[in-house]
């Protein structure tokens, strides 16, 4: 039997499925460079998450003010009928379901986060490639959704202070106070910790729900009962995608898919806080594929009442609940798509980055420290975002971004259920000994490398090379695959530990 067989039985023995022991853990490699008190496995008595609390962070995520737009876009851009508009969406979310339980097992487990727990696959130097990338794109993320944040607040700030006709960046005097006021506030929450940010979470997605479903209502009752027969046909003119209803179908799937790539690759920096896998399965289901029927039906009914009621598609909450000129509701709705993007915008893009930045040098940068530099690139990216970066086009700066980290959710897959077979040595996740299981050369697993590079190349190729535009959406799912499958055919013939791969 190889030595790494013998290790994972030997593990299994010992946890039993159960969570990690992490009287186990060695406390010498609280020593290591590699270790800080952020980054180690969590305590039991550290893991207070449920199911509501993951339910939850899906909710924020879906509802947020860019989910919704990009949601509402994808009913205008490919010519299909709302209805499938919509079962593609609900299609994604299953996908997403089944992928999330994939990379949150492990985590749930152990109690580490996505940057330490791709040590064992890419090394425990050659993690810092796919932390520094999750990194920039979450920074990237968080600036965006800042900005759409800043929008409801904007409303806010106008309806009792008027607007500023001086623009500058393409933001007006009220629309600059707001994302500053926004970019504070979202400092001043993640510097509280994970238990506010959990609380705020928890009624943050109900609250935006109940909005929704109220100017889903008046939208629907002042359109009248021309509306639902409209949906058949409404969004099918205007469109110049030129493939075949299937084509659009799956691309709108892939890139339902590739707007939750990030989440989806760094899930176990949320999964380690919960009890047990049960309640990961559980808030992974209702805030998933069920979440998403109701999300993407009040979408299809807003989205087709503007077009209805105004002529013209508005896929920004915030400009459709102006347009129905309701005072109460548009400080209620203002207050709620604030509260909602911002909380996203902790669990997705702020949280994730801090672990990154942490991750690159766990003696000089602890959580707090990794949020902050976060906050302060992020302020450039939302700033730049209406005058400079949306030019890029929505769906095709989510599918790239999708497609860059793809090939490390199949890497990381393959390597904790097919190379490893669901069994870590966490002591030596934290361990830069030359002899340590996860050191590889020099610490970083060459063959990982390849993997990515060849599954980033494909997958990248489906948004930016034309002949490729049949693949359209395709570029995350094609890229984790291709990159679990070429690291599969790497590994798979070495029966040794990991450190004497190059021997």
């Amino acid at each position: 039997m190889s030595s790494v067989n013998k290790q994972g039985n030997q593990l299994n023995k010992q946890y039993d499925g159960q969570l990690y022991d992490c009287k186990t853990f060695n406390p010498e490699r609280k020593n290591s460079r590699l270790y800080n008190e952020d980054l180690a496995p969590l305590q039991p008595e550290q893991r207070n998450w449920g199911w509501f609390s993951i339910f939850n962070v899906w909710s924020n995520d879906i509802q947020s003010l860019f989910g919704y737009t990009l949601a509402a876009s994808l009913f205008l851009s490919y010519g299909l009928s709302g209805w499938w508009v919509m079962a593609a969406i609900i299609c994604a979310g299953f996908i997403v379901m089944l992928m999330v339980n994939l990379t949150g097992k492990p985590s749930v487990k152990y109690g580490v986060p996505f940057p330490v727990l791709i040590r064992a696959s890419m090394g425990v130097n050659g993690a810092n490639l796919p932390a520094v990338l999750r990194a920039i794109i979450g920074i990237f993320w968080y600036g965006v959704q800042t900005y759409f944040a800043s929008t409801a607040v904007a409303i806010l700030l106008a309806v009792f202070m008027g607007s500023s006709d001086s623009t500058f960046l393409g933001l007006n005097g009220t629309a600059w106070l707001a994302f500053v006021i926004v970019w504070v506030f979202q400092i001043m929450l993640f510097w509280a910790g994970i238990e506010p940010i959990k609380h705020f979470l928890n009624w943050a997605g109900p609250l935006v729900y109940v909005v929704m479903v109220v100017l889903m209502g008046m939208i629907w009752y002042q359109s009248g009962s021309e509306l639902i027969p409209a949906i058949n046909s409404i969004f099918t003119g205007g469109s110049d995608y030129a493939g075949t209803s299937l084509q659009a179908f799956t691309a709108i799937v892939g890139t339902m898919v590739a707007y939750f790539a990030a989440v989806v690759i760094n899930f176990g920096d949320f999964s380690r806080f919960l009890c047990s896998e049960r309640d990961m399965r559980k808030g992974n289901l209702i805030g998933l594929p069920i979440n998403m029927l109701f999300f993407s039906f009040i979408a299809l009914i807003i989205t087709a009442g503007t077009l209805v009621l105004f002529g013209e598609a508005l896929t920004n909450p915030s400009d459709i609940v102006e347009r129905v000129d309701s005072l109460p509701l548009t400080i209620i709705a203002a207050l709620t798509f604030f509260a909602a993007t911002v909380g996203i915008n902790m669990v997705a893009n702020f949280i994730p980055p801090a672990y990154d930045l942490a991750n690159l040098f766990p003696k000089h940068i602890n959580f707090r420290r990794g949020g902050l530099i976060t906050a302060v690139i992020a302020f450039f990216v939302g700033a730049l975002w209406l005058s400079f970066i949306s030019q890029i086009g929505i769906v095709g700066f989510v599918n790239t971004v999708g497609a860059i980290i793809a090939p490390f959710f199949g890497i990381l897959v393959i390597d904790y259920y097919v190379i490893r077979r669901q069994h870590i040595d966490m002591n030596d996740l934290f361990s830069d000994r030359p002899d340590g299981a996860y050191y590889y050369t020099k610490g970083w697993n060459i063959r990982g490398l390849i993997a990515f590079a060849i599954g980033a190349l494909f997958s990248v190729a489906t948004v930016l090379i034309p002949v490729f535009a049949k693949f359209e959406g395709y570029g995350f799912l094609l890229g984790a695959a291709i990159g679990g499958i070429v690291y599969w055919v790497l590994m798979r013939q070495f029966t040794v530990e990991p450190n004497q791969l190059t021997k």
